[in-house]
C-alpha cells in the first residue's frame, strides 16, 4: 500500500481492511460454513474485525485457530457493511502465524512445479496416487488424508496442444482475447481449454495465450507462501498488462483464478492491479455479455438433452457473476436446469487434502452432496475445478464447467455462419 495513503487512513482512524465498519451484527458467523462444524473456530467476526483490534495492539493476541478459515468469502458476501473479513483473516495468518509452511503445504501450493513434474510421467503418477500403500504413506508422512482422491494429470499440457494444434489458426480472426488457462487446464484437464477455443472461435474471436503465465497464487496465499505468491502475481500482472495494451480482455475458465487476480492481488498481496482489473473476466461473463448485447449469436444442437444441476462456487458468489453462467446454460433449449441451494463444498483448494481438516471439509460439503444426489441430474455444472474434485469424489457424479457444456451443446457450423466466420 502507498505510504501516503496508509498515513491518510491512519489519520482518519480507518484501517486498510476497514474493520472499523463492522457493526457486530454477526451475520457473517451465521453464514460461515466452518463455524457450523468446528467448535474450535471462533467464527469470522471474532477471528476478523474483533481480533484485529487486539492484534494491532499486541501481536500475541493472534489465535492459531484462524487456520481453520476456508477463505470462502461467504462472510464478505453476507456482510452488510462490506467489511473485508476474509482478507483480514488471511492477512493476519500471513503476518502472525508461527512457523514456516510445512513440506506438505509447500508441495500442495507449488502447482506449477508439481504439474510440470507429473505431466512428464502422467500414467505412472496417476496410477501411483491411486494405490492404497501410496495413500497410506502420504497420510502418515505428509499428513495428506488417505481418503482424498487426487485429480489425474494429463500426458500433454494445454500449452503444448495449443501451440501445435490451434495457435496458427487464431491469426485468421479480427477480434482476439487472451486466455489465463491456470494450472488445472494446463496440467490436469486440457479439454476445458480446448472447449473454450472451440466456442470462442465459433463466436468470431481468436484466442491468444499470455506471454508468460504462472499459477494465480491462491494455493500459495492459503499456505502462507506469500513471497512466492507475490513473485508469481507480479509476473501475471505484467503479462496481463501487455494483453490489455493490445486491446484484449483476459479470460479465465476458473472462478477462483479470476477472483484471485482481481481481488486477492490488491487486498492480500498489496499489488496494484487497478489498470487491468476490469479486463480480467470469467469466460462465461464475457460470452454472456456478447450475446446479451447482440455482439454475437449462438446456435444449439437440437439433439442435446440434459438435466443439469448448477453448483455456485463460493468465489463465484463473491464475484457476483452467477447469473452469467446460469443464463448461458438456460439458453440451451434441451437443458432442464436445477439451481442448487447455495452451499460450500468444503474443499477450499488444498484445505480438503490435509489430514487435520479432511473431516471438517466433508462435513461442510455434506448438505451439498445430499442435494446433488437427490436432484436426479445427469451431471453437475460448476465454474471451479476444486469444487469439481470434491463433488465427484463425494457423490460419484460427473462435474462439467459451463464452457464445456456450451462446447458440447453448440452447433458449431451454424454458429460460425451466424457470426460470419469462414468455415
Amino acid at each position: 500500500m502507498n505510504p501516503v495513503n496508509a498515513m491518510n487512513l491512519q489519520q482518519q482512524n480507518i484501517s486498510h481492511n476497514n474493520f472499523e465498519s463492522c457493526i457486530k451484527c454477526t451475520i457473517c458467523t451465521v453464514y460461515c460454513p466452518v463455524t457450523a462444524v468446528n467448535p474450535d473456530y471462533p467464527g469470522p467476526k471474532q477471528a476478523g474485525p474483533d481480533g484485529e483490534r487486539y492484534r494491532l495492539k499486541r501481536p500475541y493476541f493472534y489465535d492459531e485457530a484462524l487456520k481453520y478459515c476456508l477463505n470462502c468469502k461467504r462472510c464478505e458476501v453476507a456482510c452488510p457493511n462490506n467489511v473485508k473479513i476474509g482478507d483480514i483473516i488471511q492477512s493476519a495468518r500471513i503476518k502472525y502465524a508461527k512457523g514456516k509452511p510445512s513440506l506438505r503445504d509447500s508441495l500442495l501450493s507449488n502447482t506449477d512445479f508439481m504439474g510440470k513434474m507429473a505431466t512428464t510421467m502422467a500414467p505412472v503418477v496417476n496410477f501411483s496416487l491411486g494405490m492404497k500403500p501410496v495413500k497410506l504413506i502420504m497420510d502418515k508422512v505428509l499428513k495428506i488424508d488417505r481418503h482424498r482422491t487426487f485429480p489425474h494429470y494429463a500426458s500433454q499440457r494445454f500449452e503444448t496442444w495449443f501451440r501445435k494444434e490451434a495457435a496458427g489458426e487464431q491469426g485468421n480472426f479480427k477480434k482476439h482475447v487472451s486466455y489465463f488457462h491456470g494450472c488445472y487446464v494446463n496440467y490436469n484437464f486440457p479439454e476445458l481449454g480446448k472447449d473454450l477455443v472451440k466456442v470462442l472461435n465459433a463466436l468470431g474471436y481468436g484466442v491468444r495465450l499470455l506471454d508468460e503465465e504462472r499459477c494465480c497464487g491462491v494455493a500459495k496465499i492459503a499456505n502462507r507462501c506469500v513471497n512466492e505468491a507475490t513473485r508469481d502475481a507480479e509476473i501475471n500482472i505484467r503479462a496481463i498488462r501487455k494483453a490489455v495494451e493490445r486491446g484484449e480482455d483476459v479470460l479465465a475458465t476458473s472462478s477462483t483464478c479470476c477472483f484471485t487476480i482481481r481481488d486477492e492481488y490488491p487486498h492480500v498481496l498489496n499489488l496494484d492491479n487497478k489498470d487491468i482489473r476490469s479486463h480480467v473476466l470469467l469466460a462465461t461473463r464475457f460470452i454472456f455479455s456478447l450475446l446479451d448485447e447482440g455482439k454475437a449469436k449462438i446456435a444449439f444442437r437440437k439433439d442435446y438433452k440434459k438435466r443439469i444441476a448448477y453448483h455456485v462456487p463460493c468465489h463465484m458468489e463473491k464475484l457476483g457473476w452467477t447469473i452469467c453462467s446460469a443464463s448461458l446454460m438456460k439458453m440451451i433449449p434441451g437443458v432442464e436446469f436445477i439451481n442448487l441451494i447455495s452451499h460450500c463444498c468444503g474443499i477450499a483448494g488444498t484445505y480438503g487434502f490435509k489430514k487435520e481438516y479432511y473431516d471438517y471439509s466433508q462435513e461442510i460439503g455434506a448438505p451439498l452432496f445430499e442435494d446433488i444426489l437427490k436432484s436426479g441430474c445427469d451431471f453437475v455444472a460448476c465454474d471451479c475445478e476444486t469444487c469439481k474434485w470434491q463433488i465427484e469424489m463425494s457423490t460419484g457424479i460427473d462435474v462439467l464447467n459451463p464452457i464445456s457444456i456450451l462446447a458440447e451443446a453448440i452447433d458449431v457450423e451454424e454458429t460460425r455462419r451466424l457470426n460470419g466466420v469462414a468455415q
